[in-house]
């Protein structure tokens, strides 16, 4: 009686843990250098269309970003949002 019960405690944990896992979605990264403002906003997390706006038209006058850390050159941008979304920044 007690492996069966073991057995069912074990089965339910499994289930759980499953379900949990499928409600994640995939982690998306976006370009920098390359996306429109719309993607940006779609993927990076507190980055609004205006945003975004702003982080296209600061690269489209000074050039390509080096790194995620020079996004907090944009007006807006600072080291929060970056460390908030570094797993989804590209650059390129």
């Amino acid at each position: 009686m007690k492996s069966i019960m073991s057995a069912i405690a074990l089965s339910g944990t499994l289930l759980f843990s499953a379900l949990s896992f499928a409600d994640e979605a995939p982690l998306v990264s976006v370009n920098i250098n390359q996306a429109s403002a719309g993607e940006i906003a779609e993927v990076l997390q507190g980055v609004g269309q205006s945003r975004a706006e702003a982080i296209v038209a600061y690269r489209e006058e000074h050039g390509p970003f080096a790194d995620a850390e020079a996004l907090t050159e944009v007006s807006g941008v600072g080291p929060a949002t970056i460390n908030n979304n570094r797993a989804r920044i590209v650059v390129e």
